[in-house]
């Protein structure tokens, strides 16, 4: 279903917003916005071992301050706002196993709380989408949870099996984007290799799109962050056939059915954590030759 003409924002109107960098460098660190304040929990240090440091940053005055440690060092985990309260769940421990515990931090208080355990230790949760890898596997299951029946629901699988791909969503469709594609059956001998793949799920149709040559990415890459921002699907990043992370950073025109370039990265790098509001995706820490403490946000400002 075409989308309307106003619906789709021109590319001059996405811009880099670069904040004050992190005390700490971190990746698979937990991002979570609350009150104006960005919390950033955990993650995983240059040694490869969880960390208990939380910090937050103040949007208005761009300051950072360093909150009280967490109970449990963790990366990978799932965090939430409840109320006026701040929920961290899950994640890895210094052993890379995974974790039933279940903190709460009061920001009023500034204190730390204990909450009865997940019934299954986990890392690397979502409340967004399920898909990913199982085991050393890629999968393409497509499922997704009705917040008012409390129910499952199972959608053509991905046509494509990819690891490291991201996905974004509009208002009409469900996007699987690039990834590291993996020898199969039908190509055993081949090498893992990076695509440029976009698959595009209809939800109105409730069917995946024929994918076409022209739809791709103008890059190859994995382990990226996508989003989407004035209507456009982003891009941002990640890993590619380059040397180093990636710069590179493009948005989709849903009208045209075309990749365009936005304003690359400032800071490049790939494994990054990432939130999103209406107009502005956040990429926070990750991976440029070690752990970074970066953090940027594509803006989309509304123009008249």
């Amino acid at each position: 279903m075409p989308i309307p003409e106003m619906a789709l924002s021109p590319v001059k109107s996405l811009y880099w917003e670069v904040f004050p960098s992190m005390a700490t460098q971190r990746v698979y660190c937990t991002p979570v916005l609350w009150a104006g304040r960005l919390y950033v929990l955990g993650g995983c240090s240059e040694n490869g071992l969880p960390l208990d440091s939380a910090e937050v940053l103040d949007l208005e005055s761009q300051r950072w301050c360093e909150l009280p440690p967490l109970p449990t060092a963790r990366a990978g985990a799932s965090s939430v706002a409840v109320g006026d309260q701040l929920m961290v769940m899950g994640g890895m421990d210094a052993q890379q196993s995974p974790l039933a515990s279940v903190e709460v931090y009061h920001p009023d208080e500034g204190k730390w709380e204990r909450k009865t355990g997940l019934g299954q230790a986990s890392m690397g949760i979502t409340t967004l989408e399920k898909g990913g890898r199982q085991g050393k596997l890629p999968v393409t299951a497509f499922e997704a949870f009705d917040l008012e029946m409390k129910s499952w629901t199972r959608y053509p699988c991905i046509p494509s099996r990819r690891a490291f791909s991201s996905c974004a969503a509009s208002d009409s469709a469900f996007f699987s984007l690039g990834g590291l594609q993996q020898p199969g059956p039908h190509n055993f001998y081949s090498r893992p290799h990076f695509v440029s793949t976009v698959e595009e799920f209809d939800c109105e149709q409730g069917v995946w799109l024929k994918a076409t040559r022209s739809c791709r990415m103008r890059e190859k890459r994995a382990d990226f962050v996508a989003g989407c921002l004035g209507g456009r699907v982003i891009a941002a990043g990640g890993l590619g056939n380059q040397p180093s992370p990636l710069a590179s950073v493009e948005s989709y025109n849903q009208l045209k059915r075309r990749w365009e370039t936005v304003a690359p990265l400032p800071s490049p790098r790939c494994s990054c954590a990432s939130i999103q509001t209406p107009n502005m995706l956040f990429l926070i820490g990750g991976v440029s030759q070690g752990p970074s403490n970066a953090v940027e946000a594509l803006c989309f400002k509304e123009t008249v």
